[in-house]
């Protein structure tokens, strides 16, 4: 007879932590740390502001770090998460998240390394690498158009899973992504023509009535569908969360409406 002790099971909790960790994928697991990179070297930079100061506002601050890194990491935070309700092939969707992970990396790294440059990282064609930097920054931007316009169409397709509400918020946070994707694209075409044709100053200062949209209109993928996963916590009934998720979408789409109005204004 074997007389060997069997192990003893391990504890329900850390059991279950297992298993959830087993369960991600692990293209979800890069993307959940390379987010968490990126939003560390933002917060990082704003030590770096505090200590070495300069201003806020304008084409060379440590400003640029700090949101771009903040705010791409919340993105492919937001991107893995929200993909994972989507009806979509495992492979596609691991090619998407990939890409759009590397590309998230490229993004606030050429634009950190500008900053600690002291040189602009957008528009900027003053040297071959300043020139490199900036046109592989645009660059960038196409490849994110296309990757979230890959997920925004799968969202829309096929009616996607989850708790009450989470559909439309998704298919909602897509649409008004696609809204800052828009003006994310107007920003950069005018920036570089007006760069081209000589007026680098004006390319700077184009861009500044369409930030408020910009940010404002890229984090309803994220804000939305946090909103319905909150309210699945909830004892409210399924009719009432979804009347909340639509009063949510409502505000969020007045609140792009009066950053569009602010840009048609003062653009």
């Amino acid at each position: 007879m074997d007389n060997r002790t069997a192990p003893a099971p391990a504890p329900p909790v850390r059991a279950a932590a297992r298993s959830r960790r087993e369960g991600t994928p692990r293209i979800e697991r890069l993307c959940h740390a390379t987010g968490a990179l990126l939003i560390g070297s933002g917060l990082l930079h704003l030590f770096v502001l505090a200590v070495d100061g300069g201003p806020w506002e304008g084409p060379v601050s440590w400003r640029k770090p700090i949101t771009f890194g903040v705010s791409f990491g919340l993105t492919l935070l937001a991107v893995a998460w929200i993909s994972s309700y989507l009806r979509m092939g495992a492979r596609l969707r691991a090619v998407l998240l990939g890409v759009f992970a590397a590309d998230c990396v490229l993004e606030v790294a050429g634009i950190t390394v500008q900053a600690w440059r002291g040189v602009p990282s957008h528009f900027n064609m003053e040297t071959p690498f300043d020139t490199a930097v900036s046109m592989s920054l645009a660059l960038g931007g196409a490849v994110l158009v296309a990757v979230l316009s890959t997920l925004t169409a799968a969202a829309f397709a096929h009616r996607p899973d989850g708790p009450a509400g989470m559909a439309l918020a998704l298919r909602a946070g897509f649409a008004i992504l696609g809204v800052g994707l828009l003006s994310g694209a107007a920003m950069i075409a005018r920036g570089v023509y007006l760069t081209r044709t000589g007026h680098q100053l004006a390319g700077y200062a184009s861009t500044a009535p369409l930030k408020p949209l910009h940010g404002v209109s890229l984090h309803a993928v994220l804000v939305l569908p946090v909103l319905a996963r909150v309210l699945d916590t909830t004892s409210w009934s399924t009719r009432t969360r979804l009347r909340a998720v639509r009063t949510a979408v409502g505000a969020y789409a007045l609140a792009v409406a009066a950053a569009l109005a602010w840009a048609a204004v003062t653009y």
